[in-house]
């Protein structure tokens, strides 16, 4: 260590800031080619298309939020979506009702083909269905295809 200090220390000025310098700008280099290579972030986007409001729910357990019935839902940013499959469990609310007459939670949970998704695509959209249905798409923008839809296409039905 000393002989390497040594050395450093024979250096003239301007080598050594040109070396210090150089190798800040590699750090800096080295730490935004690492930021490009990593996939982006997602914000779950949640649709329910169900009669009973959502308690919460979550997708590769990451929490997307809860969504109101009859097509409430909201926007919760900003999550890490990867994989082949996606597993999204959800949590129907119950009323006071329910809870004092020892009503049991009802969770649901299915493992989902991740849809496809373009370099472009931030959103991922979480469609609740009725007979507890789940269809996800992935869009650059809050437009989903399954907007105005009050039953889950009949494309792969995957049930519990």
């Amino acid at each position: 260590m000393i002989k390497l200090r040594k050395k450093w220390l024979t250096l003239t000025p301007v080598l050594r800031w040109t070396l210090i310098i150089f190798f800040c700008f590699l750090l800096v280099g080295a730490y935004l080619f690492w930021q490009y290579q990593k996939p982006l972030s997602a914000a779950l986007y949640g649709h329910n298309h169900t009669d009973r409001p959502i308690f919460s729910y979550w997708v590769n357990d990451k929490w997307g939020g809860n969504a109101a019935a009859n097509g409430g839902g909201g926007v919760v940013c900003c999550s890490r979506i990867e994989g082949r499959t996606l597993k999204v469990v959800w949590v129907l609310s119950r009323t006071r009702d329910q809870i004092d007459q020892g009503g049991e939670r009802e969770r649901y949970e299915l493992d989902i083909a991740n849809p496809p998704k373009n370099a472009e695509d931030y959103y991922l959209h979480v469609h609740f269905f009725p007979e507890n249905q789940v269809r996800l798409a992935w869009s650059p923008s809050h437009d989903t295809p399954y907007e105005d839809l009050d039953r889950a296409p009949d494309i792969g039905e995957e049930e519990i």
